[in-house]
């Protein structure tokens, strides 16, 4: 039989245990889809001044996403010469507007060139424990491949790998270091 001192001592003790798990969880979801910046398009070939597409004379929406054309090269850069690396801000796996041109130069060269493969490598500052370096860094590479896959890039021309904070490029513990580390790098495979 239990005696009123060790039912309270059970019962203290599941919340004690109760509680320490609470602390222990993340409030980051590491398993739900990146997100998706949204932003007012800007009309192309006019429309009306608060920023909504116009309606053509028929009584038709016109677009006002700007199209993206993957089979006109985009200059004289080559393959080789094209940028490989998109930055991200802290604790972010969404790629800014700044680092489309990086994303589209690669996907019309993997486009033109089916046998062309790439590996996205995600990587992030020292910042954080291990394991959720390694879960961002993988975020980061497939947020690129996303993209990539959304210009028409074929999967089988891409992978996403992690290494987390393991390979940072540039040393140090501050700023200027752990921006140069959040990144993702699109190297050939």
């Amino acid at each position: 039989m239990h005696t009123p001192l060790s039912r309270l001592f059970v019962s203290v003790s599941g919340v004690a245990a109760v509680a320490l798990l609470a602390g222990c969880a993340s409030s980051v979801k590491l398993t739900d889809p990146p997100p998706v910046e949204t932003r007012t398009a800007t009309p192309v070939g006019g429309g009306s001044a608060s920023g909504t597409a116009g309606a053509s004379s028929a009584g038709t929406a016109q677009s006002s996403v700007a199209t993206v054309n993957l089979t006109q090269p985009g200059g004289s850069a080559s393959a080789e010469q094209l940028a490989r690396v998109v930055y991200f801000d802290f604790d972010s796996f969404v790629v800014k507007d700044e680092f489309r041109p990086v994303v589209e130069g690669n996907a019309r060269a993997l486009v033109a060139n089916k046998q062309r493969h790439l590996v996205v490598e995600g990587h992030t500052d020292e910042r954080g424990s291990r394991e959720y370096n390694l879960a961002l860094g993988q975020k980061r590479a497939e947020a690129v491949v996303r993209t990539l896959a959304l210009l028409g890039v074929a999967a089988t021309q891409v992978e996403a790998v992690s290494f987390g904070e393991e390979r940072p490029a540039m040393q140090g513990s501050d700023e200027a270091a752990w921006a140069k580390n959040r990144r993702a790098e699109l190297k050939d495979r």
